[in-house]
């Protein structure tokens, strides 16, 4: 499902992305985004350091979220900020489920809140901002 930018309005709700997370995603997005900490791919180092298992990391989290959006509102989405504050961890046999809304629409940007949720709670909330195309607001 592709949404306009030119044509969302404020308060509009967006659709959710529900992504299964499993051992390999979380080790292969970690080590694509050359983030080698051990906690990301060693179950032994992970419990050493208090979590039951290995845990997504930050850059992957980011990656997932600007799929979210692009997956939205198409490739061509230009990304112009994202500020984003992490909460529970995600472990293999997550589900993280995206959702969000939008929360302004300017001449020159879409301002959408997203919220990236497991079981236990919130694993990353966000702000994202969206340049609008050229043009603006049709």
């Amino acid at each position: 499902m592709s949404l306009d930018l030119a044509t969302v309005t404020t308060g509009a709700t967006l659709p959710e992305l529900a992504l299964p997370l499993d051992r390999t995603t979380i080790v292969a997005t970690a080590i694509a985004s050359q983030d080698f900490e051990d906690v990301h791919h060693d179950p032994g180092k992970a419990n050493e350091r208090g979590t039951p298992d290995i845990f997504m990391s930050i850059n992957s989290t980011n990656g997932f979220l600007d799929r979210y959006v692009t997956d939205l509102f198409g490739p061509a989405t230009r990304i112009r900020k994202a500020a984003l504050r992490l909460g529970v961890p995600n472990f293999p046999g997550d589900t993280m489920t995206f959702s969000g809304d939008v929360a302004e629409v300017t001449e020159s940007a879409v301002v959408l809140k997203v919220a990236g949720r497991n079981a236990r709670g919130a694993h990353v909330t966000a702000t994202v901002t969206l340049d609008q195309p050229i043009g603006g607001i049709q």
